[in-house]
């Protein structure tokens, strides 16, 4: 005869892939509200709408390189020099064939050029000039075309676009001051745990520092999302409410730690009694599996709570895969998981269990080789990795040289 758990016992269902946790989590994910900000202000934030351009560029015919202006068909020579156009002061005359004027990069074509003949291929006396080169082919190989790059009206950003040095260029360049994004998200990071200490110059033996919280907000700091760090919290009811009730004011509370089975786990109970609902619980992944995501409802915009594991290895994997794409989806991306790429491999690999594994390893942009040691509460071993190398659940041993995906760390991974 079977016998209904305890309400203080969790109900164990199965672990749940990867990519299906992300799916759910995502669709939990409304966007934020948008606002109009400056150009320093959009740095990492993403489109809310597509950006139209307000001007045409080029706005005109403009050199590519620093050579001579000559008219329509006239590429043999010789010309007579008859004045000078540079960026910012254009050649005000007319032109006929036989003529040239001097030219620099970037600046206007006359009226009645052409083609530009670069300087290389050039022999200059006083106002003659003459061909000693090949000239230009086609015509106009060294001419930017008027709305080559964009034409006013056209869409030059799709929404979703995230905001970065070259798109920052670009939207300037399109005639705009300010652009319009989605809010960024507040985010409460709450490190939870008896053992923990706030001050890691003084740490008794029983103690470790409270890295994960610090982890965490660096992070997420290249989303420009505001962050408050709480804790380190105790392994109370009591504490954890007090804790969630600080953090009430966040679009996103993050959870380090109490979120697995143990007696001092409680993070799921102090969610339930502060009134959030379990969405799911737990994902077939290692390290990193008793992740666990809950919302709670506001007057506005509901809460979404995500629950990492206490171990540094965990909390980053699981932040990298869910954290990281729930504020990107919350601010608009177009795509927020992280982008996986194929390389070789450096060194053999043993065969996997039942859960996908997530291993920590150096890329030197040819080849990756994971690291030594893999326990998930090595810290030195994670600060010197670049990259996760993903490898599927039951998987065989794989040899030295074969492909394997990975899914980068830095420049941008991260973030």
């Amino acid at each position: 005869m079977s016998t209904a758990p305890s309400p203080d016992v969790p109900v164990m269902t199965p672990p749940i892939p990867l990519e299906e946790a992300q799916r759910r989590l995502l669709a939990l994910a409304d966007p934020m509200r948008r606002e109009h900000v400056d150009m320093a202000g959009a740095i990492g934030r993403y489109l809310a709408e597509p950006l139209l351009a307000r001007r045409t560029q080029p706005a005109g015919h403009l050199s590519a390189m620093d050579g001579y202006a000559v008219t329509d068909g006239d590429l043999a020579g010789p010309w007579t020099i008859v004045g000078e156009s540079a960026a910012g002061h254009p050649f005000v005359g007319s032109m006929t064939r036989g003529e040239a004027v001097r030219i620099s990069t970037g600046a206007l074509l006359p009226c009645d050029a052409a083609g530009v003949i670069v300087q290389e291929d050039l022999a200059r006396s006083d106002t003659a000039l003459t061909l000693t080169g090949t000239g230009p082919s086609p015509q106009d190989r060294h001419v930017r075309r008027l709305g080559s790059d964009f034409v006013a009206g056209k869409e030059v950003l799709p929404a979703g676009t995230r905001i970065g040095p070259a798109q920052i260029a670009l939207a300037v360049s399109a005639g705009h001051r300010h652009l319009p994004v989605f809010r960024a998200p507040q985010v409460a990071i709450i490190d939870s745990g008896d053992e923990l200490s706030s001050d890691p110059e003084n740490c008794a033996t029983h103690q470790i520092p409270a890295s994960n919280g610090a982890m965490l907000e660096a992070m997420v700091a290249g989303l420009a999302v505001q962050t408050r760090r709480i804790g380190p919290v105790g392994d109370t009811l009591d504490a954890l409410l007090s804790a969630f009730d600080e953090a009430a004011h966040a679009d996103v509370i993050v959870t380090s730690g109490g979120a697995s089975v143990g007696d001092h786990d409680l993070i799921r109970p102090a969610l339930e009694a502060w009134g959030a609902k379990l969405d799911f619980w737990r994902i077939a992944i290692k390290p990193g599996k008793p992740l666990l995501v809950a919302t709670r409802p506001r007057s506005q915009r509901r809460q979404i709570i995500i629950g990492l594991p206490g171990n540094p290895v965990s909390a980053l994997v699981t932040g990298y895969h869910f954290l990281l794409p729930l504020l990107r989806r919350l601010m608009g991306a177009l795509d927020p998981a992280p982008m996986a790429v194929t390389t070789r491999l450096d060194g053999d690999l043993p065969a996997t269990g039942a859960r996908r594994e997530f291993l920590r390893g150096t890329w030197d942009g040819e080849c990756v080789r994971a690291v030594r040691v893999q326990d998930s509460g090595a810290l030195g071993a994670l600060a010197g990795s670049n990259v996760l190398i993903d490898r599927p659940a039951n998987g065989s041993e794989t040899p030295s040289g074969a492909n394997v995906r990975i899914y980068i760390l830095q420049n941008g991974g991260i973030a």
